[in-house]
């Protein structure tokens, strides 16, 4: 059997079955289960299975949103954006280390920084293209499979990459921010590095505008408790902010 053929029929048993194991592989393609565990990563980074514990899980009928284009998001609740940006970038200071998401808020606070000594880790192609002309920025990008919507790197490489790192500050955005499920996104794979973001600093200030609350998303990211500090817009209810007050998470509105 040939390689792309041994691919192609790897994905077409896991989405028959749902999810099978590297044994179970291993054996109905008759090669070794270190060959198997190389061939699902390799389709994985392709965004054609998901790998789990033991073997792959089928992704064909997860119900995955898609990715709102960047350009549209970058005009959707501009104003409200700009404002939180501003904010946000007045928590940062000279010699920090942090880190910004792929979402359009974060561009916008790449747009207004100051040219002070910074270290900047980004899977943003927008944020890096943004600080490029600032000379005393230091930007690190993480690399990674190109998501075309967001223009973000996602994905192991993606992933791997960030396990590298320790960041001060990390200032990400979201889909949905729900007080009982948490911070979630519209996919997986979205999901899987703020994830991994939000593991990796001292502390994680949520980028939100107050159209994102009360919303589950389809992937969950990480739970409230695991969030520092939120900046929305003032259209946020004093319902919601009693009860993040309630949950001790520092709340900043402009």
């Amino acid at each position: 059997m040939l390689v792309a053929e041994r691919y192609e029929r790897i994905v077409q048993w896991v989405n028959e079955r749902g999810s099978m194991r590297v044994s179970e592989l291993s054996e109905l393609c008759q090669v070794t289960e270190e060959t198997i565990r190389r061939d699902l990563d390799r389709l994985e980074m392709a965004g054609r299975l998901r790998r789990s514990h033991g073997g792959a899980v089928s992704i064909k009928d997860q119900p995955q949103q898609p990715e709102i284009p960047y350009a549209e998001r970058e005009i959707t609740h501009a104003e409200e954006k700009r404002r939180i940006a501003e904010e946000a970038v007045n928590r940062i200071v000279p010699k920090d280390r942090i880190l910004l998401d792929a979402s359009s808020t974060a561009w916008y606070m790449a747009a207004c920084m100051p040219d002070i000594p910074l270290t900047v880790l980004t899977n943003s192609i927008k944020v890096a293209a943004e600080l490029a002309s600032k000379e005393k920025i230091e930007v690190i990008s993480t690399g990674g499979i190109l998501a075309q919507r967001s223009l973000s790197f996602v994905g192991p490489l993606a992933e791997r990459s960030l396990d590298a790192y320790h960041v001060d500050k990390a200032f990400l955005s979201c889909k949905g921010i729900h007080l009982e499920r948490g911070v979630s996104e519209s996919n997986e794979l979205q999901a899987r590095i703020k994830n991994r973001m939000v593991g990796m600093a001292d502390q994680v200030i949520l980028l939100a505008d107050s159209s994102k609350f009360g919303v589950q998303a389809f992937t969950h990211v990480a739970e409230l408790g695991d969030i520092d500090a939120i900046i929305t817009d003032k259209r946020l209810g004093a319902d919601m902010l009693r009860q993040l007050a309630e949950r001790s998470i520092d709340v900043t509105t402009v």
